[in-house]
């Protein structure tokens, strides 16, 4: 053991309850000189075992718990005990004919800072913490145990990397070649998934769920789909039998591939892929008079510090109540956040006030969060950060 971080006494309440951060105010002494990434025990000021956790002096959150056993060790049987558990929890979780999903979600799979992804043959890596990185070899070896035939590439590349004292890490772990796009199946739909340059490890996972449900909502409707990316929710209307699509995204090339996965699908619904800001699109729609039935708003995240929530909401008001303006009597809005820091019950007010400007009397129909291959670990409830709405206009 690198050294030994004595918590304040009240602070180490949190940790008792199994919530796996320690914040830089909790701790009254560190013995010993451990360095980053470097695992480090954690105990009470009567010197009582707390955990073992990975040290960051860098950040806010200075240690990540990895363990609250104290008969546990953290080397390489510890992480290919946690994969393999992870394995066997999604074995039960993922639906037919899908071949893409989340293996490790971070805390909420006892695995601070480590994000691993399956697509089809490839595992993609994303190791955010100090303590992730310094494991990297660990995991590795756990890894390539339990997929002996997959290859394996990392994505380090997030920006919180830097809060952690870490540079950004892309590239090949394991493997012969580096990877091209690939075609993964979700739900028996085909897309095409590009794991090197893709938007977090490839695609966006964590809205599997929310997208098969759109297909109830579909049938012969016209629906718009704003902040498309490769045009997910889009594909998914286009399959359910929608009469017209239209997909929004700042990105042309994520456009351009959106296309490619309707030809993939063979899918013959009438598509228009429109490159611009949703904001101004919107308001653009709304001068010319255009209505549609079904609206999808998936925004990247607005709120990356409690610092700019306030900002963040006025964003999320605007955005729903332009859409709110273009729904079609009894039209049918699906409305997300992905921010962790805006509370499902602050989005639902500020969605509300949104509807309210815009003159519209909406109903909450379903509620809608992350897929279940991104858990959320009970002590933990900063692993839920994915929230849905599906809203009906009352006209």
């Amino acid at each position: 053991m690198a050294g030994q971080l004595i918590i304040k006494q009240g602070k180490e309440k949190a940790l008792r309850r199994r919530h796996p951060w320690v914040f830089t105010g909790a701790v009254h002494k560190i013995k010993g000189k451990p360095g980053l990434g470097d695992t480090v025990e954690l105990v009470d000021q009567k010197g009582d075992f707390l955990g073992r956790a990975a040290y960051s002096p860098h950040s806010q959150i200075c240690a990540r718990v990895w363990s609250f056993d104290a008969a546990e060790d953290i080397d390489d049987a510890f992480f290919l005990r946690r994969i393999e558990r992870a394995k066997a929890l999604r074995t039960a979780l993922i639906p037919a004919a899908t071949t893409a999903y989340r293996l490790i979600a971070g805390e909420s799979d006892g695995l601070p800072g480590v994000t691993i992804d399956i697509y089809a043959n490839w595992i993609v890596c994303q190791l955010l913490s100090a303590g992730a990185d310094v494991q990297r070899g660990s995991i590795l070896n756990a890894l390539k145990a339990l997929y002996p035939d997959f290859s394996i590439y990392e994505r380090s590349d997030v920006d919180v990397r830097k809060k952690e004292g870490l540079e950004p890490v892309t590239g090949l772990l394991h493997g012969n070649q580096q990877p091209e796009p690939l075609i993964i199946e979700e739900n028996g739909l085909k897309l095409w998934v590009d794991i090197q340059k893709g938007h977090k490890t490839g695609y966006y996972l964590d809205q599997r769920d929310a997208r098969q449900s759109i297909k109830k909502y579909c049938q012969d409707k016209s629906v718009l789909n704003c902040f498309s990316y490769t045009g997910g929710f889009g594909l998914y209307a286009a399959s359910a039998g929608a009469s017209a699509v239209t997909n929004i995204d700042m990105s042309q090339s994520a456009l351009d591939i959106a296309q490619q996965n309707l030809e993939l699908n063979e899918l013959q619904t009438p598509v228009e892929h429109t490159q611009g800001d949703v904001f101004k699109l919107l308001r653009e729609y709304q001068q010319q008079e255009r209505r549609f039935d079904v609206i999808v708003l998936d925004p990247p995240k607005f709120v990356d510090s409690k610092a700019s929530l306030t900002r963040a909401c006025r964003g999320y008001k605007d955005i729903n109540r332009l859409a709110a303006e273009l729904l079609a009597p009894e039209g049918i809005l699906l409305t997300f956040s992905c921010s962790g820091l805006l509370s499902t019950e602050l989005f639902q007010k500020v969605v509300a006030d949104g509807a309210l400007d815009a003159g519209r009397d909406m109903h909450i129909i379903e509620r809608l969060f992350q897929a279940p291959d991104h858990p959320v670990s009970m002590p933990y409830p900063e692993g839920l950060y994915l929230k849905g709405f599906i809203l009906r206009a009352r006209d």
